[in-house]
């Protein structure tokens, strides 16, 4: 049956789901804006400064008096009473066990009470975001009404060997299982050069992300994320053991030029030595620990707690293992996509983890990201890269850059090793 257009009812039906469908599109940065009261929000986002493993103030500091300060620092500026929060997430990476028992002592430790559940979990670089994504789930279903994700790693006291997984025959004897335990960086070697990545372009970007950084560290704007940390320090020397309050990251060099990081020798140079990763266009080895304090809008208001941003969506994928590198190229559509089908374009800033220049460089290159938007107080290559603390860590530094800058959207994201991806879509207050 024909309508007075001349059009049938159920195509004219169509007609109005796809340009519903179009409309919802293209209002899709104006609905993020919207506030309503099941918004899953952020009330309090910091980090703990990041130190060179092996050489920083933390080298002797375990993981769980890092998260321990965290914690208390988290409590202390936030305000909320500690028995609110029901549940507390940490991702970590390198700790035995994960770090399960540690962790819940460093909860009780920090003044929440018994009645706060704790959990480790591992999705290796992305664990830090997993955490916070997975309170933001735990209270959109319900199942809790306060809670903090978080991340933490000590790399000083647990990289090395001792981290490589052994793999039984059974797994060894598959091809795609054993590419799982090829090095992260032997695999970015040659994802540079399967993809063209030149050596030359990922001394540039690693060059930009220092003095992005140092630029960033003198005009303070790291402060405002950053609570300070006071920890024990031993002299390898004479063995005396004395106090320091760390405020600042001290991975960042100044003076880095694409011209002086040419002059690094590669780290996994191969049989014609042609290699393109160095120590100066990867991430360092860090040290560090972050808190992120997350409620519905609705609790925040009861509470009196100060909205600074909120979570809307996440997105993780998988890749094939020796193609780790590219995983935010496949995530950030992903988490676009749940977010209420944006575009790149609709998002003022990108926090995508440094694991390396050549992955980084590329994905940006693959999804159209303007180099501006990305890390623009520099990212892991110039500050450091704790493995589980990094995904927390960057919703903090996302947060304030966003707020000082009095842009809205943001996105974080990360490769994630053995060929995985992360990302997910923050909306600043």
């Amino acid at each position: 049956m024909a309508n007075q257009t001349g059009r049938s009812d159920s195509a004219q039906e169509r007609l109005s789901q796809v340009s519903g469908h179009l409309s919802s599109q293209k209002r899709g940065r104006a609905a993020l804006l919207e506030q309503h009261p099941d918004d899953i929000v952020v009330t309090c986002a910091l980090r703990t400064p990041m130190t060179k493993g092996g050489r920083g103030a933390f080298r002797d500091t375990q993981a769980s008096d890092l998260l321990h300060s965290a914690f208390t620092s988290l409590l202390s500026r936030s305000g909320i009473d500690a028995s609110l929060v029901e549940d507390i997430a940490v991702g970590n990476v390198l700790a035995p066990g994960g770090g399960a028992t540690e962790f819940r002592a460093a909860a009780l430790a920090a003044g929440f009470p018994v009645t706060t559940a704790v959990k480790s979990l591992n999705r290796q670089c992305s664990s830090g975001l997993q955490a916070c994504v997975d309170i933001a789930n735990a209270i959109k279903a319900g199942m809790i009404d306060v809670g903090v994700g978080a991340g933490v790693e000590s790399m000083s006291t647990q990289y090395g060997p001792q981290a490589v997984s052994e793999f039984s025959e059974l797994l060894d004897s598959v091809p795609v299982a054993k590419e799982c335990k090829v090095p992260m960086g032997a695999l970015s070697d040659r994802m540079a050069r399967d993809k063209g990545v030149s050596r030359e372009a990922q001394d540039a970007f690693a060059a930009h992300s220092f003095q992005k950084a140092e630029r960033a560290q003198k005009q303070g704007l790291f402060d405002a994320e950053i609570a300070p940390v006071t920890v024990r320090l031993t002299d390898p020397e004479t063995d005396e053991v004395r106090e320091v309050t760390v405020s600042a990251d001290d991975g960042i060099r100044a003076g880095m030029t694409a011209q002086s990081l040419a002059k690094l020798r590669p780290a996994f140079p191969g049989e014609d030595g042609s290699g393109s990763i160095t120590a100066g266009n990867a991430s360092q080895i860090s040290d560090g620990a972050a808190a992120v304090l997350l409620m519905k809008r609705s609790t925040a208001q009861r509470l009196g707690q100060r909205v600074v941003g909120k979570f809307v969506a996440a997105s993780v994928v998988g890749v094939a293992p020796l193609l780790m590198g590219v995983g935010p190229w496949k995530a950030i559509p992903a988490a676009l996509a749940k977010a209420g089908g944006l575009d790149p374009a609709d998002v003022d800033v990108f926090e995508i983890n440094e694991a390396f220049a050549s992955q980084c460089l590329w994905c940006c290159g693959e999804l159209g990201i303007p180099e501006e938007k990305v890390n623009p107080k520099g990212g892991a290559i110039a500050f450091g890269h704790p493995l589980g603390m990094t995904g927390a860590r960057q919703v903090s530094t996302l947060l304030t850059e966003l707020r000082r800058t009095g842009k809205k959207v943001g996105v974080t994201s990360m490769c994630v090793g053995t060929g995985m991806g992360m990302a997910a879509v923050w909306v600043a207050e």
